[in-house]
């Protein structure tokens, strides 16, 4: 991992990119990105969490992210990165109908210590208005370009109904 991809300012903006080990399709299952969706709910109440836009595919996630003054982005993304980690394995494993439990925790859990989530956020600081436009683009079209959604406002598990006029799933902050 190299210093491009580090977060420096703690309250600057953000692009992230989050993978899920081996590029593992986990959320594919509902359950498991609604586990990310009330982390991500809770770091706002909580931990200063500012979302820009957002999408969650089958093995990464997307965000747009920053914190609010007190609060160090680093951390809030160590915590929800931990948080959700152990929740998705044991929700994995307290699944009676997921038919790729034992491979998932075979996997994801290969000893008593569980590895979720690519240790790097892949982090890019947005500096520019262009520049958060460009990402924006790219996250919401995400879904689109895997050939899940012909119209980005149609996927669930986006920021993008947010930007065509329709609620998402999560609350945001707007670009200022």
């Amino acid at each position: 991992m190299g210093s491009t991809y580090k977060i420096y300012d703690q309250q600057g903006m953000y692009f992230i990119t989050s993978t899920v080990v081996q590029w593992i399709d986990v959320f594919t299952r509902r359950s498991y990105a609604d586990i990310i969706i009330n982390s991500l709910s809770h770091c706002q109440k909580e931990k200063g969490l500012q979302i820009y836009s957002w999408v969650i595919m089958s093995n990464h996630i997307h965000l747009i992210i920053s914190t609010k003054e007190g609060f160090n982005l680093s951390d809030t993304l160590r915590d929800f990165k931990k948080y959700t980690s152990t929740q998705i394995v044991n929700s994995i494993a307290e699944n009676n109908r997921e038919s790729r439990k034992h491979w998932l925790l075979w996997l994801l859990k290969p000893k008593e210590a569980i590895t979720f989530w690519q240790p790097e956020n892949h982090a890019e600081e947005i500096r520019t208005y262009d520049f958060f436009v460009q990402k924006l683009n790219y996250i919401h079209q995400n879904p689109v370009r895997a050939g899940i959604v012909d119209k980005e406002e149609e996927y669930v598990y986006s920021s993008a109904r947010d930007f065509c006029g329709g609620k998402g799933l999560l609350e945001l902050s707007y670009f200022h």
